[in-house]
């Protein structure tokens, strides 16, 4: 599976890394036809991507950017997937698996509810330096395996951290980074499984990160320019006339007995057999938050 694009290669040739790394967005190597899943889709959606899911409609964990719903969108955990086995050809993670309190589980479903994938994660040296508050696990590649360490707090070394943010942080954030994006992030590409070790499965990471306030939700004419162009390339890259006539209800099942036999009415789906009840609010199949039975 190749993780350059004829365009990405070019723009590494000529040492114009950042360019190259933008177009990675738009390299998801399937088939036209090929059926393709996003996990932790966020504001900002991979064009290629048929289906959506993600956790939250609103949530600090993507800096509060709205959830975009342009294409069929449903709301669940990665850990316990609402899909069917292997109901899509390809499944898109990034920049999600590093939130996830349990990887074992998160990689398993991925495993099972699609043939191949691509994961992007920051890596471990730069999640060690520069933590985020939100991110649960540092993760690095060795010989095509994903080397998982879980983070006992939010900054695994105080220390390192003081000494990075008083002496190169703007340099590596500011001029580094943005030279040099592929050398700081893991890019993973998966076809059947996926190679994988929890260096410490013993740590709980079930701790609670550190308040944030919310920032204003109002946006700057720069940022409005941004999110319009943004939706101008999906628009423009994506499979849009396809996405519009997909039904995603047939790929469902019930995450809490997994039965695949699930009724939907107006405003809800309902499980056949453990009766559980699940939303359908603003067009969204809400598979992570119980109506009852």
């Amino acid at each position: 599976m190749h993780k350059y694009s004829r365009a990405m290669q070019l723009m590494l040739a000529l040492r114009l890394q950042p360019i190259a790394w933008a177009l990675r967005r738009f390299h998801t190597p399937v088939h036209p036809n090929a059926l393709v899943l996003e996990v932790g889709s966020g504001g900002n959606p991979y064009p290629r991507a048929n289906v959506l899911l993600d956790a939250y409609e609103h949530t600090r964990e993507r800096h509060w950017v709205p959830l975009t719903s342009d294409r069929p969108t449903v709301l669940g955990f990665v850990e316990n997937l609402p899909f069917k086995d292997k109901a899509f050809d390809f499944v898109i993670a990034s920049h999600v698996l590093e939130h996830s309190t349990d990887p074992e589980r998160f990689l398993a479903e991925l495993q099972r509810v699609a043939r191949a994938g691509y994961i992007e994660v920051p890596d471990a040296l730069f999640e060690r330096l520069n933590p985020y508050r939100d991110h649960r696990l540092e993760i690095t590649d060795r010989d095509n395996t994903l080397i998982i360490t879980k983070k006992q707090a939010w900054i695994n070394d105080p220390g390192l951290v003081e000494l990075y943010e008083h002496r190169v942080k703007r340099y590596l954030t500011t001029m580094l980074m943005p030279k040099r994006p592929f050398e700081f992030h893991v890019r993973y590409y998966w076809q059947d499984n996926i190679a994988y070790q929890v260096t410490n499965p013993e740590v709980d990471t079930n701790w609670t990160p550190p308040e944030q306030i919310r920032p204003s939700t109002s946006l700057s004419l720069k940022a409005r320019l941004r999110e319009w162009g943004r939706q101008g390339i999906r628009n423009l890259l994506s499979q849009r006339k396809r996405n519009q006539g997909i039904d995603v209800f047939p790929l469902l099942r019930c995450p809490s007995c997994q039965c695949e036999q699930l009724n939907r009415q107006a405003e809800q789906l309902v499980c056949s057999s453990c009766q559980t009840r699940y939303p359908v609010r603003n067009g969204l199949m809400v598979m992570n938050e119980l109506q009852g039975k």
